[in-house]
Order: C-alpha cells, then structure tokens, then sequence
C-alpha cells in the first residue's frame, strides 16, 4: 500500500474519489524509466538509488505518482539487504566491546577493525574493510539492492490505482458490502479475509436476494481508527475476487488538507465491482482440499438427479457466518447443505459446531471425520440428530444423498 502522503483524490459534496490511472505512453513511460533507475542499482546501496529517484522526479508535477510507483517498486519488486553474511549488529556489538577496553584514536582505528575482522572470522572471513561497510550496512540508506523483478508495466499500473483506493480506507470506521450471488469459492475466500484481518462483520441477507456485509470499527467517529482502516485496505484487494458487489464507507475527513471543506464531518467513499479494480492476491481455489474436490469429482460420476453446487449459500449466525462446502440441489428444486468437517484444531472444531447449532438450519449435512477426536475438543453431535454422518477416509457420495433425500421428504 501507499504512505498517506502519497494519496490524490478529490473531494465533491463528501464523496471521495481516488486517482484513476491508464495505460497511456506517458505512464508506462515512466514506469519504464523507474524500473531502468532499479535495475542500473543492482549491487548499489539504496541511498544512490533514491537520489537518482528523486532526480528523475525534479520538476515534474506528478512527482507523488513518481514517488508512489517508486514505493510500490521498491516494497513488491526489489529486495534489499546488508548483502554479507555477518549481522551488522553482531559487527557493532564486536567493535563497541573493543573500543571500551582500548579507548580508539585515529592511529587505532584500522588496529581496532583489524581485530574486530579476527574474532568475527567464524564461519565467513572478514577484512578490516568488510567490519568497516558491515558496522551500518542495516540501516535503510546503507542497505544494498540485492534483487530486482520488473514488473509488467501495465500490472504496476493497475497496482498504483487499486492502492490509491486502499488508502481511501485508511479513514474508514464504518464499511457496507453487498455481495449477491456469486462464482464458485468467492464467499468463502471473502470471510477467510475478514478473519484473518481481524474484522468485526455482521451478515444479514441470503444467497438469492444478496448478503449484507457490514464491518464496524471499534472506535467512533471521534476516535482513532488507521489501525482498522489500514485492515480494511488490506481486505479489499480480496472483494475483487467476488463476482458481483458494491461498497460503501464512511470515513473521516481529512481536516489538515487546506483544499478541502472543513464543515465536512463525514466523507464517503464508494466502490462497486464494475470499477475495474484489479486485484494482486492470489485467485481462490475451487476446493479447499483433496478431501472436497475428490467428493466432487465422485459425486459427477454418479450421474444423480441432484447437483451439486459449491460454496452457494451463506448463512448468517449470532456471533458469526456458515458457508457449507456444498448445497445439493435434485429436479423438484429441493436443496440440502453439506458440511464436510474433516480435519481442523479443537478450538475451531468447537466454534463451527457451536455456529451450526446457533444457525437452527435443518438442512445441513455434516459429515465428520472419523479421525477427529470431538470429545477432545468438547463437541456433541447429539443435537445434529441423523443430520450427522460419520465417514472413513473418503466421504461417499452415494450415502449423501441417501440422507439427503431423507431431508429432503421430511423438509
């Protein structure tokens, strides 16, 4: 992401709008420029680097664009080290210990570096000239450019735009997401986000009309809120996977900017999946694992009147969400939920067993890994009833929609 000095948007009537950018001859010319500015450093302390940065972006007006495609090249793209295999505090550490038993003087200094490079010899060898460039060499100016990986330039580009978009989050206390019906895995790679960035959420809705995804920060308005806007900007890179959605956030105003209207109390800012974002992370996998996609793939062979459908209804819970692995759906348009539980930690065994009962759905399959201890972990299936199927190394298919179909009639 981009430092918040680097962020151009504008303002009208409390609705932000961050800078878009194309793919025209100047950008990806500049973009060229930058990346040949990286590559003539290779081996080169990063200090160098960053004067002739700052040099190609004297007297031009979108030197914070400069700066921005700079930042992204140098924290996604480069790797930067001390480039020598002796931690440069071990170096000083060495040195001070020595310069305190023999007070140094100009004369003593090559002795004092000398003798540094003897106990410091194991297992690389040292000069006195290596203790010289290793005493600093972890200092950001003084790190060397190790590796450099050109990115494409229209990619970068894309790169810029989405993180200029992210910063609009920075300030964000309040985000509403709809999220409609979607492509197979979006939902489930969307919450695994929230989670692991630690976002307060709450569901409301269902797979056909769409699902409300509201995520409140825990402070007001008037509080501090970057930490949770810098785990929203992170969040959304995610949403872009999701097929069909819109969003809506409620930021703080900017008060030190001299530009803008300091009667505003509230901004607003706001997104939709046809904004042609594009995301950096990793698409989502069709399965989560080989105990799924083997089930799938047995399930197809059957050729059964039911279908099954991966990942397509959400359901919403007190205190959390339920995404089922599958829904299977037959030719009358009875549908049934499954739930493979095959092989998780206690405490998640717990929690998603817990959320289930919260759910008060009757139509969910749950079937468990023999493998798993859930008297261990303080699970009971007895609430589950015949809900409950108990399977072997592999799940069979043939048994899932015998109990399907007994839902299905008594449903």
């Amino acid at each position: 992401m981009l430092p918040t000095e680097l962020l151009m948007f504008r303002v009208r009537a409390g609705l932000v709008q961050p800078r878009r950018v194309k793919p025209t001859p100047g950008n990806l010319g500049l973009v060229a420029a930058l990346t040949g500015v990286f590559e003539s450093h290779l081996g080169n302390k990063r200090r160098a680097l960053e004067d002739d940065l700052k040099a190609l972006e004297a007297g031009r007006s979108d030197y914070r664009m400069v700066r921005g495609l700079a930042h992204l090249l140098a924290t996604d793209c480069a790797e930067f080290g001390t480039g020598g295999a002796t931690e440069p505090g071990l170096v000083r550490a060495k040195v001070f210990e020595l310069a305190q038993s023999h007070p140094p003087s100009r004369s003593r200094r090559q002795g004092l570096l000398e003798q540094a490079a003897r106990e410091l010899a194991s297992p690389t060898p040292l000069t006195a000239e290596d203790v010289s460039e290793l005493l600093y060499a972890d200092l950001p100016g003084e790190q060397t450019l190790l590796s450099f990986a050109p990115p494409d330039p229209a990619g970068l580009l894309q790169r810029f735009e989405l993180a200029q978009a992210q910063g609009m989050l920075y300030r964000a206390f309040n985000l509403v997401i709809t999220a409609h019906r979607n492509d197979p895995a979006r939902y489930k790679q969307l919450l695994k986000y929230t989670k692991l960035f630690g976002l307060m959420l709450t569901v409301e809705g269902d797979a056909e009309t769409g699902f409300t995804l509201t995520m409140d920060g825990p402070t007001s308005l008037f509080g501090g809120t970057t930490r949770y806007g810098l785990a929203l900007a992170k969040f959304l890179p995610a949403l872009l996977h999701v097929t069909k959605w819109d969003l809506s956030a409620a930021l703080k105003p900017r008060k030190d900017l001299a530009w803008v209207d300091g009667s505003d109390e509230e901004w607003s800012f706001q997104l939709t999946s046809e904004d042609g974002y594009v995301s950096h992370y990793a698409e989502p996998k069709e399965h989560d694992s080989a105990l799924e996609s083997g089930f799938a793939d047995r399930f197809e062979k059957l050729h059964s009147p039911w279908t099954l459908e991966r990942e397509v209804d959400l359901v919403p819970v007190p205190g959390g969400v339920i995404i089922p692995d599958f829904r299977l759906i037959d030719d009358l348009g009875r549908s049934v939920l499954l739930e493979i539980v095959g092989y998780w930690r206690p405490d998640y065994l717990k929690k998603k067993f817990e959320l289930l009962r919260k759910s008060g759905r009757t139509d969910v399959i749950v079937a468990v890994s023999e493998r798993l201890n859930l008297e261990k972990a303080g699970v009971k299936t007895t609430d589950f009833g015949e809900r409950v199927m108990f399977f072997k190394g592999v799940l069979n298919p043939r048994k899932v929609l015998e109990l399907a179909e007994g839902l299905a009639r008594a449903s």
